[in-house]
Order: structure tokens, then C-alpha cells, then sequence
């Protein structure tokens, strides 16, 4: 693997992500924003964080297996959420948790939360997109 994650002395240790991420693989993968589409670009989860944070996560999963590696393999993740308010960090964090089981990582690489108006489709409630290193 290429990635390398570390929580650092003296930033905070968060449950959902670590603080750095060191890669030493030698091609990087850029990941369009992923939504909570399935295989027919049919929206999962409307109306549902959790459930869409999860396909977005699984997602990028597909995409990284498709290149020749796994979701271990992403450095760095921003997410965009509409409407964001502290009161919806227990669903992000259930929809990250359900997604690192089925993937079966331990807590993500780095990430980034962005509050946005609105996506593409009204019935997207996030989308995240990722950038990985490849051996």
C-alpha cells in the first residue's frame, strides 16, 4: 500500500478521519465526485445522509478497484453537503462507519467538509470525490 495514515501529537484525534496522509506510490488517481448513484445512475438513499455518504464511499470504492486498487488506497477525500449543519455530523459519521465495514477499512484518510447550496440533482445530499496513489 501507498498510504500511509497518521494522527500527529498535539492536533486532535478524530474518529472519523485521520489528520495526515504520506504517500509514497508512484501514480496518482483522481476521482470525480461521487454521488449516491447505483450501476443505473439511480439516486440511493433520497432524502437519507447516511445512506447517501455511504454509496459516495462505496462508489469510489468501485472506482478504485477498477484501476487496480481499494479505498485503503486514497490520501485525500472532500466531501460536499448541502446544507450542512453541525446537528447532521451523526449521520455523515453513521454513513462513513456503514461504508468503512463493507470496505473494510479502518478510520479514512484525510478529509475536507464543504457546505454547499445545492448539486447537480435535487436529490443529491452530498457528493464526495477523492484522490488516491497507486504503487
Amino acid at each position: 500500500m501507498a498510504i500511509t495514515l497518521v494522527n500527529p501529537k498535539g492536533l486532535p484525534e478524530v474518529d472519523a478521519y485521520h489528520q495526515v496522509s504520506i504517500a509514497s506510490g508512484s501514480r496518482l488517481v483522481f476521482i470525480a465526485g461521487q454521488v449516491a448513484w447505483d450501476a443505473q445512475g439511480v439516486t440511493v438513499g433520497a432524502g437519507d445522509l447516511a445512506a447517501q455518504v455511504e454509496r459516495c464511499y462505496l462508489n469510489i470504492g468501485t472506482a478504485m478497484a477498477e484501476v487496480g486498487g481499494s479505498f485503503a488506497d486514497v490520501a485525500k477525500l472532500t466531501a460536499y453537503v448541502v446544507d450542512w449543519a453541525p446537528d447532521k455530523m451523526p449521520q455523515l459519521v453513521e454513513g462513513v462507519t456503514r461504508a468503512a465495514a463493507k470496505l473494510e477499512i479502518a478510520p479514512v484518510p484525510p478529509a475536507t467538509l464543504l457546505a454547499v447550496a445545492a448539486l447537480d440533482v435535487p436529490d443529491h445530499l452530498v457528493e464526495v470525490e477523492a484522490t488516491a496513489i497507486l504503487d
